[in-house]
């Protein structure tokens, strides 16, 4: 007898992990998502660049939100994995540091750096985070699994999905981001 596959139960999970999302501030401070609009509005209006670092899945999310920052809101908008520079920063001062070394070049004060990371455990982004404070940046978080992660406790604002779902919180992720882009377009998205 041929199963039948069904999304009803994946969809009712995913959905759920999105209602109980949570955004706070750097001390903590729960926040709307309405915070995340107006932060990166405020860094489009400003001119500031946007730079984006993940790693695996989360660098896929990167890749593909730059498409939308770019395409939709005219936003200089940059991945800081491009093969080439990733693995000359990684074998220059080591994989945890390639992300700071390219922050710590190409950020200015002012700018915007998000930082997604399912696990917000990777000593690469936390470095990064910490490369982008010297520089005078904003910075964005966006992460998942445990609630105590360490990056979420870095950013000027921080997104957290309660699941330690991989799945969930990329697309999560991904979804969120289309949504904050959509907003950011105003009513006719």
């Amino acid at each position: 007898m041929e199963q039948q596959m069904t999304l009803g139960p994946a969809l009712q999970a995913f959905t759920s992990v999105l209602s109980a999302l949570e955004v706070t501030a750097g001390d903590g401070q729960p926040r709307g998502l309405d915070a995340l609009v107006s932060m990166l509005s405020r860094a489009r209006g400003d001119d500031a660049q946007c730079f984006l670092i993940g790693n695996g899945g989360s660098a896929a999310v990167c890749s593909h939100i730059q498409n939308d920052l770019v395409n939709k809101l005219r936003w200089r908008a940059h991945v800081l994995h491009e093969p080439s520079v990733m693995t000359c920063m990684s074998n220059d001062y080591g994989y945890p540091a390639a992300f700071a070394s390219m922050v710590g070049r190409m950020g200015r004060r002012g700018d915007l750096l998000v930082a997604i990371s399912s696990s917000g455990r990777s000593a690469n982004m936390l470095a990064a985070v910490e490369a982008a404070r010297t520089c005078g940046m904003q910075v964005l978080t966006l992460t998942g699994f445990g609630a105590d992660n360490p990056l979420r406790a870095t950013g000027d604002l921080n997104l957290w999905l309660p699941s330690s779902d991989y799945g969930e919180v990329e697309i999560g992720h991904l979804f969120v981001l289309h949504r904050l882009v959509d907003w950011m377009l105003g009513p006719s998205a």
